[in-house]
């Protein structure tokens, strides 16, 4: 009796666990909305964070009330954090939280229902409906246009159930911190064309740039350019801070009111008159077809797309990369020769410094995917090459050695107190590997003889005055901080010494490339620099690394991307080792390079286990925006989108970046997929598969 009593308490147990789970998918469902490849949709807005509308110039961070944009970050516009600090990305000017009454009582998310946004990833955009008790239905999309890419849009659709009165109020809210705000309403006229704008101009928190943010009302229905046949509009300054416009109109039942609220934002960082320059590019969006002007916007994106991934067979994994991939499309911008900071252009955080986050590991993907953005990325650093000889010569060096943390300079933006800006030197090699990597996969020798050799040239000679000769003949690098920084200022530290041998070894390979004699220390140099081992010949992190914690992948990138420990029963050794010392909680990134590891050793269910684990732990609704570690809330870890697509495509997909190319080798699939497709790859735009 007692063992059925047992079988009946294991089924019992079962049917409740399945139970839990088939709730926790339906929960899960609603919440992500998990209704397609293209589109997350959600009509739960607690535990709201939000996402990130941006064209790599403005960054758009949602808001789960109606009308409403938590914030607006400007790319490479920078002052200072305070007056001891250091350079810091600035919030603009917040242009898109708007103000509708109807029937004189404010919409807000308490007198809403049926409540609902979506994000488009294929045209980017995020669109929001809701009920407004049964009076109205309202729909409206915000959108960080592509194609005018200083200037925000709020598409707008006010459909009545009934007659209402409505008041429409757009405002533009400046930071507190701003100084000497002036606010103004007045309209342009050129003939018979009229351009009501609503403008704010001030100063940044510590007076560097001056910002401009000019708005305007777009009407559909109406010809908007002629005043008399607009509503009229009122300016409200409830401060120099607060400036708002508004109009009033009524809407008969079964009609609707199609209009948008369009802002453009500019500051001296980028132009000599900003006010002006905010004005025109208002002008251009008022008086282009609003279908023409969004249109633009669409195309910019479908040109975007041409480089993608599929996966067949898992639609939660197929989400969860294309939104990586489309925030690293939205942070990064063709021609801009701007890079990618670890939290895009979603947050102030790491002060909206550019790291080797971009290089290593959103760059990777970029280049693949879209060879024009990842042409900013390079470009970016080249433009600051200047400022790292300057660093090089004053620490004491020679060539170019570039800042940990980098801003619009090219001098070291690190804040003082953080040891890595004095001391994690690898990012010089990370920088010309980059180089390196975007030659081989563009081939174009003309870059690579104006801009590609020219820096590797100057890491390399920076490396060979780093180094430090042992009695024995080899060469040590000592004094780093390595990736892994729970370990500060050590000696041969795995993967700044492995990193100084490739970047070494590619300044020899683009010297011979130009049929330019290569300084022969490079290689000798490189060849005779330390890589550690303890006695099992497992590969040791540093000269005194004895077990410890570690913060992400350090001895592991030898492995991958650096390709200097090739050995597999080495790279298994590391593998095994190293795996249990990653922090559970640390950078979503870490165990990126562990899956793609295990998955290029034939092993994909231990790389699908850290795939997940990589980056599930750090979703965040109702989107899944992705933070930078399970504990921490601060949307979007851009670099944490690198690692996933990094597993994705040099993992599992056995894509490999060659003398040769762009090759596959090997590639394995975890069993929850059906196919992998990765297409637009390299400038042939070729198309890869993968099917179990």
């Amino acid at each position: 009796m007692a063992n059925f009593v047992a079988v009946d308490n294991i089924n019992t147990h079962l049917r409740m666990k399945l139970t839990l789970l088939l709730l926790l998918s339906v929960v899960m469902l609603s919440v992500f909305g998990q209704n397609d490849a293209w589109n997350i949709s959600t009509s739960n807005a607690k535990d709201y964070t939000g996402v990130v509308l941006a064209n790599g110039r403005i960054g758009i961070l949602s808001s789960e009330k109606p009308f409403g944009v938590k914030q607006i970050i400007l790319n490479n516009v920078y002052d200072k954090e305070s007056n001891l600090g250091v350079s810091q990305i600035i919030q603009g000017m917040n242009f898109g939280n708007m103000e509708i009454e109807i029937d004189g009582e404010k919409v807000t998310e308490g007198n809403v229902s049926n409540w609902k946004q979506t994000l488009n990833m294929k045209e980017g955009y995020l669109s929001t409906s809701f009920n407004f008790k049964d009076k109205a239905l309202i729909n409206y999309s915000i959108i960080a246009l592509r194609n005018v890419p200083y200037t925000g849009y709020l598409d707008i659709s006010i459909q009545a159930k009934e007659n209402i009165k409505l008041k429409v109020c757009g405002k533009i809210v400046t930071p507190l911190d701003y100084q000497t705000p002036q606010s103004n309403f007045r309209t342009l006229i050129d003939g018979e064309t009229t351009i009501p704008i609503l403008q704010t101009i001030a100063w940044s928190k510590m007076g560097k740039h001056l910002v401009a943010t000019t708005a305007s009302f777009i009407w559909y229905d109406i010809n908007s350019t002629r005043k008399n046949q607009r509503p009229v509009l009122v300016q409200e300054k409830v401060s120099e801070y607060d400036n708002r416009l508004s109009f009033e109109k009524e809407i008969k039942k079964g009609t609707s009111l199609d209009f948008a609220w369009t802002a453009a934002e500019c500051t001296t960082q980028d132009f000599a008159d900003p006010q002006s320059e905010s004005e025109r590019f208002v002008i251009f969006n008022l008086l282009t077809p609003h279908r023409d002007l969004l249109n633009q916007h669409k195309t910019y994106w479908s040109k975007l797309w041409e480089g993608d991934i599929i996966i067949e067979g898992d639609l939660q994994s197929q989400q969860d990369v294309r939104l990586a991939l489309f925030h690293l499309y939205s942070f990064g911008r063709e021609q801009s020769d701007l890079s990618i900071s670890p939290m895009g252009l979603s947050s102030q955080g790491y002060n909206g410094h550019i790291f080797w986050d971009a290089e290593l590991w959103m760059f990777p993907p970029l280049l693949l995917l879209n060879q024009d953005i990842a042409l900013s990325l390079v470009n970016y650093r080249y433009d600051r090459l200047e400022g790292a000889k300057h660093k090089a010569i004053n620490f004491g060096y020679k060539g170019a050695m570039f800042p940990w943390e980098s801003d619009n300079t090219g001098e070291e933006a690190c804040p003082t107190w953080a040891l890595t800006g004095t001391f994690e030197h690898h990012i010089t090699a990370d920088v010309g590997i980059s180089f390196w990597n975007y030659y081989l996969v563009t081939k174009d020798k003309l870059w690579l003889k104006d801009k590609g050799y020219p820096l590797l040239k100057v890491v390399a000679d920076f490396w060979l005055s780093r180094v430090s000769k042992n009695p024995d003949g080899s060469y040590s690098i000592k004094n780093v901080i390595g990736a892994n920084e729970f370990a500060p200022n050590v000696d041969d530290n795995a993967f700044t010494n492995g990193s100084a041998k490739t970047v070494l070894k590619l300044a020899s390979l683009a010297s011979r490339e130009l049929k330019i004699k290569p300084d022969p220390e490079w290689d000798k140099v490189a060849s005779l620099i330390k890589v550690l081992s303890f006695p099992d010949g497992t590969t040791m992190e540093h000269s005194k690394y004895e077990g410890e914690m570690i913060k992400q992948a350090d001895v592991n990138l030898l492995a991958y991307p650096l390709n200097i420990i090739t050995n597999k029963e080495t790279i298994q050794k590391d593998l095994h080792y190293y795996e249990p010392k990653l922090l559970a909680d640390g950078p979503a990134m870490g165990k990126s390079i562990f899956a793609v590891i295990f998955a290029r050793t034939g092993d994909p269910t231990n790389a699908y286990r850290l795939f997940k684990s990589s980056y599930e732990p750090n979703k965040r609704l109702p989107f899944g925006a992705l933070a930078e570690s399970a504990t921490s809330n601060n949307p979007y870890f851009a670099t944490g989108a690198g690692g996933l697509l990094q597993v994705v495509m040099f993992g599992f997909g056995g894509l490999h970046i060659t003398s040769k190319g762009i090759v596959q080798k090997h590639p394995v699939l975890p069993k929850e997929w059906k196919s992998l497709t990765i297409k637009g790859v390299g400038p042939q735009k070729k198309t890869f598969v993968v099917k179990n």
